[in-house]
């Protein structure tokens, strides 16, 4: 299945790399993806990371609009001067720079969490408090599933 469920937290060694998943790399291998696209996430502290056919996606929304409409400008400010390509190592690594850090708040440890057709990285604890947070409004809204 190529779709990125679940999640798991790694820990970020002492030159600020961390494991990516062997799930999501293999995701990432059926993809073919070879340069990821990572931008802060619009609503969540947290990274967003896909192959560039997200980057493409956002990018025909942004040609959908009026080049010039307050839409068009702030997605694009978010989409592109939000965001970076980055390449994992050979050992399936990503480098945790100061661009992740800053917007999540990670330290040592990164959550990654699966997005269907993309990942996040997360601060561990953010992410238990946002997960936490979706399950009670999901419950007091009466939603099962």
């Amino acid at each position: 299945m190529s779709r990125f469920l679940s999640n798991a937290t790694n820990r970020i060694d002492a030159k600020s790399r961390v494991s990516v998943p062997s799930a999501f790399r293999s995701v990432l291998a059926q993809r073919n993806v070879q340069e990821l696209y990572c931008f802060q996430d619009f609503v969540f502290p947290a990274i967003s990371v896909g192959g560039p056919d997200l980057l493409e996606r956002f990018e025909r929304q942004i040609a959908a609009e009026d080049p010039f409409s307050p839409d068009a400008n702030e997605m694009s400010l978010l989409i592109h001067g939000g965001g970076v390509f980055m390449r994992l190592d050979a050992e399936g690594r990503l480098m945790v720079t100061d661009f992740i850090r800053g917007f999540t708040g990670i330290s040592d440890e990164v959550t990654f969490v699966g997005r269907a057709d993309h990942f996040q990285l997360w601060q561990p604890q953010a992410f238990m408090a946002a997960q936490t947070q979706a399950r009670g409004e999901r419950k007091l809204a009466g939603k099962r599933s």
